[in-house]
């Protein structure tokens, strides 16, 4: 078979396809249901002002205040210890995801699968309730939320495979692209409730020892529970994939090893893009990474404002998701993803270039970035399950998220190297562009190929 010919792929086989809306709605809740745990309790609250602030450091260090050195010395320390536990994640993941993809699709238990790391999603952050303020119970902490990350990757390896459920060839980038912007609004909103919350000092509830923290987290779990059930009532499970027999677990790393060399060979646009991707969606990561930093001491954005900007940019960015699902659809998906890398490193250039003109510069070009990376993501999991063969899904989507955890690495190493050498965060901004360049210059590799018939 031909690099440009490929076996039929599962949405070939739901061309005529009647897809109940309800259904649609039911899948796409799911990514609104879980992106707390990242809006929340990962990026802007729970870990960023409560974990790794002075309630975890020495109560002798905590005293000498955040101008002593070795208060900050502690701080810097307890953010590595953070990191490390995010770095075994990865490796978690970067070893799990494959695997168990791939034995959903020879199962057929993609929901099952989905329903059990969902589970432990809501088990997972109602432990975050027994986190106390105490140097003690930092480990505690570092420990379920790095948990949370294998899990919840390990689970969207068969969400993101059951998106051919509930989709067609014409109308996969639209429920993708639904899909991302429920996910944005919902963490826009669950982030709002708890700024709501906090600004009214918690409805007078004692928040000493953590508690206000340790609430926000069971908040996220009940959130969790309610709005991803719709997609275990209404979406059916999958069939086994055909002609696949049940293997052991560690022989399924061996399947898995033959799968990859049969990509090459038979589906090399997959096996391209999954490559490509790897590089550019860690580019995408090290927006809101970094974005945060590079508005408070690049631009001196007071808290805020940071805030401010952040609530403004999932907006952005989930509203994008959704209209270019549409532009998906009419143009291909690899259209949608070659602009939206080429806007999004435009706009870093001139936050680059225009930088001296202060926080307006941020706002503009800031925004502007964050319009092209909803749509980014979006459009590459469209076009992973336009390229994925029928019955691989799982895999596939698998390797979508290994290789991803593959190339984390890229950006902040090159983010860490630029602002050793350079002495100043702006330029840092450079290293997010350029992994995403490369990404960008790498999917010129790939192409949508013709089909078989099934």
């Amino acid at each position: 078979m031909s690099e440009n010919t490929a076996p039929a792929t599962g949405l070939d086989l739901q061309a005529d396809a009647d897809i109940p809306r309800k259904r649609v709605l039911a899948w796409a809740l799911w990514d609104w249901g879980t992106q707390p745990l990242n809006t929340v309790l990962i990026t802007f609250v729970f870990a960023a002002s409560y974990l790794t602030g002075a309630d975890f450091i020495d109560p002798a260090l905590a005293e000498l205040g955040p101008d002593h050195p070795d208060h900050a010395r502690a701080l810097a320390e307890l953010a590595a210890n953070y990191g490390y536990a995010g770095f075994v994640a990865g490796i978690a993941v970067l070893l799990l995801a494959p695997v168990i993809g791939q034995r959903a699709d020879v199962t057929g238990r993609r929901k099952k699968w989905l329903a059990g790391t969902t589970l432990a999603l809501v088990l997972l952050q109602f432990g975050l309730f027994f986190v106390y303020a105490d140097p003690t119970y930092f480990w505690l902490g570092a420990i379920l939320i790095g948990l949370m990350q294998v899990v919840q990757d390990v689970a969207g390896v068969n969400y993101n495979a059951m998106l051919v459920s509930v989709s067609t060839p014409r109308t996969v980038g639209k429920v993708s692209g639904l899909g991302w912007a429920m996910g944005y609004v919902g963490g826009i909103v669950a982030l709002g409730a708890v700024v709501v919350a906090n600004t009214v000092d918690f409805w007078g509830m004692p928040t000493d020892n953590g508690l206000g923290y340790r609430v926000i987290a069971v908040f996220c779990a009940v959130w969790t529970v309610i709005f991803t059930l719709p997609l275990f009532l209404h979406v059916p499970e999958t069939p086994p994939a055909a002609g696949r027999a049940p293997a052991g677990f560690l022989r399924s790393y061996a399947v898995v090893a033959k799968d990859i060399a049969g990509l090459w060979r038979d589906a090399r646009p997959t096996f391209w893009f999954l490559v490509a991707s790897a590089i550019y969606r860690d580019g995408l990561t090290g927006v809101f990474t970094y974005g945060a930093i590079i508005a408070a001491q690049a631009f001196h954005f007071p808290e805020a404002s940071v805030q401010a900007f952040g609530l403004a940019a999932l907006f952005v960015a989930g509203a994008a998701a959704f209209v270019a699902g549409f532009l998906d659809d009419r143009f291909g998906s690899r259209a949608v993803v070659v602009v939206s890398l080429v806007g999004m490193v435009l706009s870093g250039l001139a936050i680059v270039a225009l930088h001296p003109l202060g926080a307006t510069v941020f706002w503009a070009a800031g925004l502007f970035l964050c319009l092209f990376v909803g749509p980014a993501q979006a459009s590459s999991r469209s076009f992973l399950a336009r390229l994925t063969p029928a019955g691989r899904e799982s895999e596939v989507f698998g390797l979508y998220a290994t290789t991803g955890r593959a190339a984390s690495f890229l950006t902040p190493l090159l983010w860490g190297l630029v602002i050793h050498l350079t002495g100043a965060i702006i330029w840092g901004t450079l290293a997010v562009l350029l992994v995403v360049l490369v990404g960008l210059l790498m999917l010129a590799l790939v192409r949508q190929p013709s089909r078989t018939t099934p």
